[in-house]
């Protein structure tokens, strides 16, 4: 999950080197959005995949209740963060949006709280 996160940060900072270009009405570096979308889309099938698969080994491989700690409960927030940046930046990227803006806060809260359940999943290591 951490090289997920890593991944995701990375999709995150290729995202806001377009805005900033945008905002400054300056000529994008030819290939700034594929980059991106290069990174951005195989961090959220990963961190998805992990959503999915976490709490599913926790029930099976320790016992768990699902979503028991903070640990959980951020995931789960991570997992709907992720979801709705992906979701309105495929709007985006077809046309059928123009929200930039908030692509880029959802994509900020998303990796930031990624960030967060990271250091809270440490106190589940065995």
């Amino acid at each position: 999950m951490l090289a997920s996160l890593l991944l995701a940060a990375l999709a995150l900072r290729s995202g806001l080197a377009l805005r900033r270009s945008r905002q400054r009405r300056a000529p994008r570096e030819p290939g700034m959005r594929p980059r991106h979308l290069r990174l951005a889309r195989p961090a959220v099938l990963l961190i998805a995949l992990g959503g999915v698969l976490g709490p599913v080994s926790s029930v099976w491989l320790r016992g768990w209740e699902p979503l028991h700690s903070l640990h959980g409960v951020l995931g789960l927030g991570v997992l709907l963060l992720f979801g709705a940046a992906a979701l309105l930046g495929r709007r985006l990227e077809t046309g059928r949006a123009r929200a930039f803006d908030a692509h880029a806060l959802l994509g900020t809260l998303a990796v930031l709280m990624a960030a967060l359940a990271a250091v809270a999943g440490f106190v589940l290591l065995p």
